[in-house]
């Protein structure tokens, strides 16, 4: 065993618990100066891998101490808060007790017994083991003489400093991109200008900050694109060889009108028995994209397409996601098929999967779809060769729905909007909830359910989607958020299933505040994820699920794809050689980068809000309490635009917060959850993301 691996093994071992530089070179007998380098030198590299920890003289492995690893979340007033590694409770670390330290960092903390304030949840960073903000944008700005960034990120809490020879001729008001260069305790970061978007509340401005500081690119590299070119836009007549010719079956697709790229269509035919097939093709994206290549690569960089009112950041380059991997009208596309069979009860009771080829004989969308469920004459004429069969669709999702909602699946209507930018003019509706979107979701979530299932018991390495049930703490406070709105549980929080939140949204349907429980809900609950072991999906209510329907925009789909094409071709040996351990690294990349990628285009949603809402300051809406605290009142229209009356901006009167009711209230005054009010839009402002409402008056 070599020298790292001695010493590596006697403190993850616990022979050595607290031990000095000195006794180390003694018990190795490094007595010559440069044996004691060596050995310093590998205890440097253990202590940046975060295995042990130099403090008080001492050196000790942190998995035996009580140091707690975790990633700082900042806020703009300047204190962080520790999420751990290990998905336990979070720990308040005030500024003083940063030592350096900043929001995205990796970090060692230990707990502070004895606070000013007498919490047990406050802690104090004792190592930074990873910077975690390398770039960042914001606000370029001049304060006597000196040059800062502010970072649009308003939980870096710290400005970053630029040298005059690095602002890149940036003026004051300027949106930047910035690489921090320097760290130092006690100063703002040391920072260099690399791009100049433009002006301040400009629109595209502040988007391309946005979208550069959060990480995400929209162009590939050369290397990419050279890959790219030499991948033929037909299907060649040797591709078809081993797989089932479904090109002469009536198949289709069904997407939103402004859809590019089309990763899944579907067929549905009724059977002599009673039963029905459902067929579900989709996008055969592992025939292009292979393992250790460039596209490879950065479709695992990227790991998700990023989707924006005004563009797309895809996963792959538009000559594979709109070329030849989408499932275009008309088109010789190669798939991979999941056939079911599916009794009157929604159970599958047989399935086929297999490699295939097909040719989509209609690109229809969910406006058309629901306008034949809707019975339209004029769009039942256009589409006569399809009708039946969207009719037998119409039937098999609602035998497909009443299973879920038998079993308790959770379907959450969290009210989203839908943004569009057309030549200058943003539009901000309210997604509508058609029949047509219910048909693919549910013939979506059946076939991920399928396959996972089949992968599952095959004990394939592939990525799972998994939805763990709530932890206590959080179905705690939901449960005391339904009190404060008059709702009343018979469940226990450590012990609540997908059904009992699944009955919580059919009680109050009808309740004004039905809107609001949803997003209420929506956070009480864990993230979903991706992971290399089935732990079930809690919001579907599903036993076993994973991501096989959207090769095209998500890296976790392709893995899937890979891992059964081994299957079906009899190559398993090939399965462990391409993954092995590797799918847990995967896992965590394609969680973390789905996170960051929803972060983002929430954040630039918020930003097309709010310059919607700079052609309406001064008009009057109708709105719904959304949020109440001690600073001031939320309010949500019905497009889903949400805005803040301040403190100084309600009625006169001293206010005083109840955190327990979640309502706000003086002499004269008071503002509760769900309450309907009229609202007056009184002003926007673009670079915080925020419009600011009055309230003008209760709606009885």
């Amino acid at each position: 065993m070599n020298l790292y691996n001695v010493i590596k093994e006697n403190f993850i071992s616990g022979e050595w618990k607290r031990i000095s530089p000195k006794k180390i070179f003694a018990l190795l007998q490094a007595q010559k100066p440069f044996e004691q380098k060596s050995i310093l030198k590998i205890l440097n590299s253990l202590e940046d891998d975060g295995v042990i920890v130099f403090l008080d003289g001492v050196y000790f492995a942190v998995e035996f101490s009580d140091l707690i690893k975790g990633t700082l979340r900042g806020n703009e007033k300047g204190f962080a808060f520790l999420i751990p590694e290990n998905d336990g409770k979070d720990y308040f670390i005030p500024n003083r007790n940063l030592n350096g330290a900043l929001h995205g960092d990796e970090v060692l903390v230990r707990k502070v017994e004895n606070s000013i304030k007498g919490s047990s949840d406050e802690a104090e960073v004792v190592k930074i083991l990873k910077r975690g903000i390398q770039t960042l944008s914001g606000t370029f700005y001049k304060d006597r003489g000196k040059a800062f960034v502010r970072p649009d990120d308003k939980n870096f809490f710290e400005d970053v400093y630029i040298k005059n020879e690095f602002t890149l001729n940036a003026k004051s008001g300027d949106k930047v991109l910035v690489k921090i260069i320097g760290y130092f305790k006690g100063y703002s970061p040391d920072g260099k200008v690399l791009e100049v978007f433009g002006k301040k509340n400009d629109l595209f401005a502040e988007e391309n900050s946005l979208i550069k500081g959060s990480g995400f690119e929209e162009e590939f590299s050369k290397k990419v694109l050279s890959e790219v070119s030499k991948i033929s836009q037909k299907v060649g007549e040797n591709q078809l060889i081993g797989r089932l010719n479904f090109s002469d079956r009536l198949i289709v697709t069904i997407d939103g009108e402004d859809s590019r790229d089309f990763d899944d269509a579907v067929e549905v035919e009724k059977l002599t028995n009673g039963n029905y097939k459902l067929g579900v093709h989709i996008a055969d994206v592992s025939e292009y994209v292979k393992p250790k290549t460039a596209i490879d690569d950065e479709a695992l960089n990227r790991s998700t397409s990023v989707y924006f009112p005004d563009r797309v950041l895809p996963m792959l380059p538009m000559e594979l996601s709109n070329g030849i991997c989408s499932l275009n009208e008309g088109e010789v596309r190669l798939t991979l098929s999941c056939i079911m069979e599916i009794d009157n009860s929604g159970e599958v009771i047989d399935r086929q999967i297999v490699k295939s080829v097909i040719t989509s004989k209609r690109r229809l969308t969910y406006t058309k779809v629901q306008a034949m469920l809707d019975g339209d004459e004029s769009v039942i004429n256009d589409c006569k060769d399809v009708y039946p069969m969207i009719i037998l669709m119409g039937e098999l999702q609602r035998i497909l729905s009443k299973k879920r909602d038998e079993r308790g699946s959770v379907d959450l209507d969290v009210k989203e909007s839908h943004i569009t930018y057309n030549n200058g003019e943003i539009s901000v509706n309210p997604r509508e909830s058609k029949r047509a979107y219910k048909i693919i979701e549910e013939f979506m979530v059946l076939t991920n359910e399928t396959v996972a299932e089949f992968a599952f018991f095959q004990e394939l390495p592939i990525l799972y989607r998994v939805h763990e049930k709530p932890t206590v703490e959080k179905a705690t406070a939901f449960v005391e958020f339904l009190k404060v709105l008059g709702v009343s549980v018979r469940w226990r929080p450590e012990n609540a299933r997908p059904s009992d939140y699944a009955n919580v949204l059919e009680r109050i349907k009808d309740k004004p505040f039905y809107s609001l429980v949803n997003k209420v809900m929506l956070r009480s609950m864990q993230k979903a994820s991706y992971y290399p072991e089935n732990l079930g999906h809690f919001g579907l209510s599903s036993k076993c699920y994973c991501h096989f329907t959207s090769p095209i925009r998500r890296y976790p789909d392709l893995i899937v794809h890979r891992v059964l094409k081994h299957v079906l071709d009899g190559d398993i040996v090939a399965i462990n050689d391409l993954y092995g351990d590797f799918i847990y690294e995967m896992a965590k990349q394609t969680s973390e980068r789905e996170k960051r990628a929803t972060e983002i285009e929430r954040t630039v949603d918020d930003l097309y809000k709010a310059k919607y809402m700079e052609n309406f300051i001064g008009q009057e809406f109708d709105a719904v309490i959304s949020g109440v605290t001690a600073f001031g009142v939320f309010s949500e229209l019905e497009n889903s635009v949400e805005g803040i009356t301040k403190l100084e901006d309600l009625p006169r009167g001293n206010y005083e917060f109840d955190q327990k009711s979640y309502k706000l209230s003086s002499s004269k005054h008071s503002f509760a959850l769900g309450e309907k009010v009229r609202v007056g839009v009184l002003r926007v402002d673009l670079s915080s993301r925020r419009t600011e409402f009055i309230i003008l008056y209760k709606i009885k």
